[in-house]
């Protein structure tokens, strides 16, 4: 299925003979993943431990060094908290997916754009995570299970793999992908 406002989006990236098979988008807003469910407990211990030492050290006369001290685990703990779900949500929003008959192209970005092209033959491991209403994920690359509980979150340091996040009817576009690999 082709989304001509995503093609339209998706056409300067293309080389002449290249043609479209497959457009996409993420699912927009903000979506919970089964990382959260880890990751939400721990975020608001971290958040609360530091909002509650930076309180106490601003109510007392503590050093100026230790009131400098919390501030950075504060803004950490509030962007785990919160700020990396509008953050997501965002990058999402902007970010848009192509199939061609050779590549897989994934144009993403929140102050700058991003062009990812996986060349299909070249794909050594496909992952589908398929959900009951047909949506879901598609993982292009081999997966690092260390970092399974950063899953979909960026973070410096952690290296995720290549995914089309969240799309409607993921195994028609896997079964593209397959077939072109065959090919």
């Amino acid at each position: 299925m082709i989304n001509y406002d995503i093609e339209n989006e998706l056409l300067p990236n293309l080389s002449s003979d290249e043609k479209l098979i497959w457009t996409g988008k993420p699912k927009t807003g903000i979506v919970f993943r089964n990382s959260d469910a880890l990751l939400i407990p721990f975020s608001l211990l971290w958040c609360g431990f530091a909002i509650s030492w930076e309180t106490s050290v601003i109510a007392t006369d503590a050093p100026f060094f230790f009131k400098l001290w919390g501030i950075p685990f504060v803004l950490v703990g509030l962007y785990i908290t919160v700020g990396r779900f509008f953050i997501d949500a965002k990058k999402r929003a902007n970010t848009v997916y192509g199939i061609t008959s050779d590549r897989i192209i994934i144009k993403t970005g929140i102050f700058s754009k991003e062009i990812k092209s996986l060349y299909i033959k070249t794909l050594s491991d496909i992952t589908i995570n398929q959900k009951a209403d047909n949506s879901g994920t598609i993982t292009l690359g081999p997966t690092d299970s260390r970092y399974a509980m950063m899953q979909g979150m960026e973070w410096p340091g952690v290296k995720q793999p290549p995914r089309l996040e969240f799309i409607e009817e993921v195994k028609g576009v896997y079964d593209k992908i397959i077939d072109l690999q065959r090919q």
